[in-house]
């Protein structure tokens, strides 16, 4: 590695380092702000603000969009080169485009691995302590809206619930069927069913059975019935947000489960474990594309540079969003959905290298 490879990596990380820092102090800044009354209001500790809320929350914050202040500092400090002559400079002296780029992809492979790393081990962990305070000093009560709750306990067993009281854990107009080979062999019918906490498990009321073989049928009609199910109360009292607390192992986990119960929040899993995955690539594409564009010294400088950054960055996110939406609203692959802004943006980069100076 040369002095070359060195100083373009020391740009890179200083710059990327000091703009995390400024961004997530003016986030800090109006964080602060916004929830000051929520904080006063429900007596919130200070302890409980700065180690539970904000030290986990400035990771988080820190890596969301880690790939887009990579874009910004690629773009800051290349174009400043460029107005410099530097990159010119290095040209002349013989070293090819290609080897130019070298320091920049060992840069962003560091943040990407450092980017995968908090992504699925050490943010999950930081935001099980951040969601909690959420939930007891700044968020309203949760309610569970969902109607009409279809969910798959095992192969053969499917339940109903029309909706579902998390204060009460009462699941009404609960139903239960068990289909073999096609057809009907059990079916219970309750009004309601309750979570007994002190047994951990669940008590059908007011309930019809039926036992069924093939031409034969068995009714059992009673007023309660203790009964055990592959459900918890668990399962209808968490946030959509809550995948975010789960590592990798556990989110491969909850997407294998939600997906054999036929529970639409499976895309929601999905959408979070291949985001996770495509956020570090994002880092190579929008890198390249920042040193294709911002390695042309241009009239204007380094505002032109980042005004074309910033009207990239927020092209990627508008995609991320719409793609995401497709996924979520109409059943469009989570993968595709995922990747989709890395494949039009690295379509983009390649064109780009192409036209930059060589």
């Amino acid at each position: 590695m040369g002095i070359l490879d060195r100083y373009i990596i020391k740009k890179f990380l200083g710059t990327f380092f000091f703009s995390i820092a400024l961004i997530i102090s003016v986030a800090v800044v109006f964080d602060i702000t916004e929830k000051l009354d929520d904080f006063i209001e429900r007596n919130a500790p200070l302890n409980a603000i700065i180690f539970d809320y904000y030290l986990n929350f400035i990771p988080y914050f820190a890596n969301l969009f880690s790939f887009l202040f990579v874009f910004i500092s690629v773009i800051f400090f290349t174009s400043k080169m460029a107005s410099n002559t530097e990159i010119i400079s290095i040209l002349a002296s013989g070293v090819s485009f290609k080897r130019f780029l070298l320091p920049y992809f060992i840069s962003a492979s560091i943040l990407a691995l450092l980017s995968f790393y908090l992504n699925n081990f050490l943010i999950p962990d930081a935001n099980k302590a951040r969601l909690d305070f959420e939930e007891q000093y700044i968020r309203n009560q949760f309610r569970n809206d969902d109607n009409n709750i279809h969910i798959q306990l095992d192969d053969s067993s499917y339940a109903y619930l029309e909706s579902y009281n998390i204060w009460a854990n009462i699941g009404y107009k609960f139903s239960l069927e068990t289909i073999k080979n096609g057809e009907v062999t059990y079916k219970l019918i309750s009004d309601y069913m309750q979570w007994d906490s002190t047994q951990n498990h669940w008590i059908v009321y007011n309930y019809y059975e039926r036992y069924i073989n093939g031409t034969k049928e068995r009714l059992i009609q009673g007023r309660s019935k203790d009964t055990t199910l592959n459900i918890s109360p668990e399962d209808f009292n968490k946030r959509d947000n809550s995948v975010g607390t789960l590592d990798y192992y556990a989110l491969n986990e909850a997407i294998a489960r939600e997906k054999f119960r036929g529970s639409q929040k499976a895309v929601y899993y999905e959408l979070e474990k291949y985001g996770r995955l495509a956020s570090p690539f994002a880092t190579f594409v929008l890198t390249l594309i920042g040193v294709s564009i911002a390695s042309r010294k241009v009239r204007g400088g380094i505002g032109v540079h980042i005004g074309i950054g910033l009207a990239i960055s927020f092209t990627y996110i508008l995609f991320m969003q719409v793609s995401e939406t497709f996924a979520t609203n109409g059943n469009f692959n989570p993968i595709l959905a995922v990747w989709i802004p890395n494949i039009t943006f690295g379509l983009l980069a390649i064109y780009l290298l192409a036209k930059a100076p060589k």
